[in-house]
């Protein structure tokens, strides 16, 4: 559980001139490093320079005779479904639409739809609901809640156990308010603390009783096939679960290529029971007459089959893990066993979540920044970017060359140790 980690016995005087002695040379070397976002690195993105060829002189005609380059194929290519549902949306390919490049924009676009014309289940549109509220499970991504800011969600914090978001609450929450509408969940290795679901949680979310008839779980699987070792996680059947539950319709899956080809120019995917698939087609058909399809195919070539993801993701992890590795040994070198500081080991994903003496996460952020290592904003783990405890900082260590991130992490360590001798 995220709870505030132990304070330190206070320093004495020369220990803290000797921390601060330490940050005056870490200021002293011009550094200039940008870890605010979990990026991928110039070396991964290289790894897709093949694909920037493609298609090519290629044969634009598809299995069923359909012409890759012109309208249509609202629902997206049988052949890229195929390839794609099962590996980053656990689901058949027929329960699976293709979209543009960002799982975010059509998460954007479902609330969207649910606020204009409401969901399968709904009384009437979100936007005719006195308020809208979502679960929000804490540390979490904050994109997640600048779609509720934008929408004028209230969002209702719940703190992020071991085996995912703490179940007790939410069941709670949501059997007696029937203005709770949604849920984001990043199941697989979460962001920010690299948290998988465990089976029990995913069965109590699909099973929960929910005061909203039309309740959906925005179910982000972004880190699907992001894993960090050979060891791979396996996607949860959340459609499957909530079918059996009696709850079909409740689970809306999202997932895209962006952090496995080129951000810029991914695939974005919807899966959902047939009832949400059909809606979400319906609406879809207003705004575009179909997707980009040329697209599609680019990534059918570049990859072939399920195997060719798979081993692409490897090159990934192999670039990946050391990075991984190289924050957490910065890290227990510089907090050892004091109790001062808790980080995540996660086994995929994009981040690591570092907790601190509580009070400590501004104050350390803003040190980091005068040292010239940028890092994303404390508190922006939580709603409205305001982390009661103060405590919590999201790393990103994907972007950086290793030489570099080790001076980030070493230095990112010493801010936090500096800012808790200063409240002490």
């Amino acid at each position: 559980m995220h709870t505030p980690v132990q304070i330190d016995s206070p320093l004495d005087a020369a220990s803290r001139a000797e921390l601060e002695s330490r940050y005056a040379d870490l200021c002293s070397q011009g550094l200039k490093i940008n870890m605010t976002r979990g990026v991928p690195s110039p070396e991964q993105l290289a790894l897709a320079k093949r694909f920037l060829s493609l298609p090519g002189e290629s044969d634009f005609v598809s299995r069923d005779g359909v012409d890759w380059r012109n309208y249509g194929g609202l629902q997206g290519m049988p052949e890229v479904r195929e390839l794609f549902s099962e590996a980053l949306l656990g689901l058949p390919a027929d329960y699976v639409a293709v979209g543009e490049n960002s799982s975010l924009a059509l998460m954007y676009e479902a609330l969207s739809h649910a606020f204009r014309r409401g969901v399968p289940g709904s009384d009437q549109p979100w936007s005719e609901e006195a308020v809208v509220k979502f679960i929000c499970p804490v540390p979490g991504y904050d994109r997640h809640f600048s779609i509720c800011d934008e929408f004028r969600i209230e969002m209702l914090p719940v703190p992020m156990l071991d085996s995912g978001p703490d179940m007790d609450i939410v069941e709670a929450l949501v059997a007696g308010d029937p203005s709770i509408k949604g849920m984001w969940c990043v199941p697989k290795y979460s962001n920010p603390c690299g948290t998988t679901y465990t089976d029990v949680t995913v069965e109590r979310l699909a099973a929960m009783a929910a005061a909203a008839p039309d309740f959906r779980l925005f179910w982000d699987n972004a880190y699907a096939v992001h894993h960090l070792s050979d060891e791979a996680t396996p996607n949860q059947d959340i459609t499957g679960r909530c079918a059996a539950a009696g709850h079909p319709n409740r689970a809306f899956v999202f997932a895209s290529t962006s952090k496995i080809v080129l951000p810029g120019a991914g695939l974005a995917f919807f899966g959902s029971s047939p009832e949400n698939l059909a809606w979400w087609l319906e609406r879809r058909k207003h705004r575009t007459i179909g997707p980009d399809k040329v697209n599609q195919l680019r990534h059918l070539l570049f990859f072939g089959d399920a195997d060719g993801l798979t081993q692409h993701m490897r090159a990934h992890s192999t670039l990946l893990a050391p990075k991984f590795a190289c924050v957490d040994r910065a890290f227990a070198q510089a907090f050892g066993d004091t109790g001062s500081a808790r980080w995540t080991r996660p086994a995929g994903g994009y981040f690591i979540s570092l907790d601190i003496t509580p009070g400590c996460a501004k104050r350390t952020v803003e040190l980091a920044k005068q040292a010239g290592i940028a890092l994303t904003p404390a508190g922006a783990t939580h709603p409205g970017g305001r982390d009661p405890h103060d405590a919590n900082i999201r790393i990103s260590p994907s972007y950086v060359d290793l030489d570099t991130l080790a001076k980030a992490s070493h230095g990112t360590a010493l801010c936090a140790q500096l800012a808790a001798a200063e409240i002490r």
